[in-house]
């Protein structure tokens, strides 16, 4: 068994809790998809971090410049940012996808202003915690987040490849079917969500993922301790989603009492 398949079949209990999980079953309402989008935006805009630093190590992002050490990896680091940062929206009009599941969120009326204020104060210059306190983010929101910037700044490509890939580009095409097919997103109130979902399971589910498991082999290369490492943050990965996951349920699940 080689090494991606070794960590693909430690990683499928972990996997299949996921892609069972009970959140997906709590998606019934509109007010349930807004609790749900309130939350999981912080881990759209932490991507983009997670995908820079990625930039930032496998291409070359300072001056003078000079040729990357792997122009397929940069090539394949380059292609997401392009994707991710300037995509075409359902209009044809060129946003990042952050901005894109911000407009979706508008459209079902959900509350964008705890996310915008958070990325104001980082604008500002306040770091994730400072800005986390400063908007009273939920908990598991905030160490999912953290959890994101603890794998960057160890500065190992491998470890930041491990939770872009296994954490998100792997994952997330499962994730955002079971969330088309167990919730009412086909309704037209949320046709920018459902264009949002379609277009990652599109994009990561085809060439984003075979890339990024390409991407992993060759930064972690015959060095045990690399492959070793990346399965760790793989398994911190899925398990930070799935207490997130857990935290927007039970969410749903009080505010569905509450109203009760």
């Amino acid at each position: 068994m080689n090494n991606i398949k070794h960590i693909e079949a430690e990683l499928e209990p972990l996997r299949a809790k996921l892609n069972n999980h009970k959140l997906y079953s709590t998606l019934k309402t509109i007010n349930d998809v807004k609790i749900f989008m309130e939350q999981h935006v912080f881990a759209v805009w932490d991507f983009m971090s997670l995908l820079k630093a990625l930039q930032n190590h496998l291409t070359t992002t300072t001056l003078p410049w000079t040729p990357s050490t792997n122009p397929s990896t940069a090539r394949f680091i380059n292609e997401i940012v392009l994707g991710e940062e300037s995509d075409v929206n359902e209009l044809g009009m060129p946003k990042s996808h952050y901005e894109m599941y911000l407009d979706a969120m508008q459209q079902i009326h959900a509350n964008t202003s705890q996310i915008g204020q958070f990325v104001n104060l980082i604008k500002e210059g306040f770091s994730v915690n400072e800005a986390a306190f400063k908007v009273n983010l939920q908990p598991e929101t905030l160490k999912f987040i953290q959890f994101t910037f603890d794998v960057i700044n160890t500065n190992k490509p491998h470890v930041i490849a491990s939770a872009f890939t296994f954490g998100r580009e792997d994952v997330i095409p499962d994730m955002f079917f079971q969330i088309i097919n167990q919730s009412e997103t086909n309704d037209n109130s949320y046709s920018k969500l459902t264009y949002y979902l379609k277009r990652h399971i599109e994009l990561d589910g085809g060439e984003h993922g075979p890339i990024s498991l390409k991407m992993i082999e060759t930064l972690c290369g015959n060095d045990i301790n690399k492959w070793n490492e990346t399965l760790e943050v793989a398994k911190q990965a899925l398990s930070y989603r799935l207490s997130l996951w857990d935290s927007i349920a039970n969410l749903i699940n009080s505010t569905i009492e509450v109203e009760a």
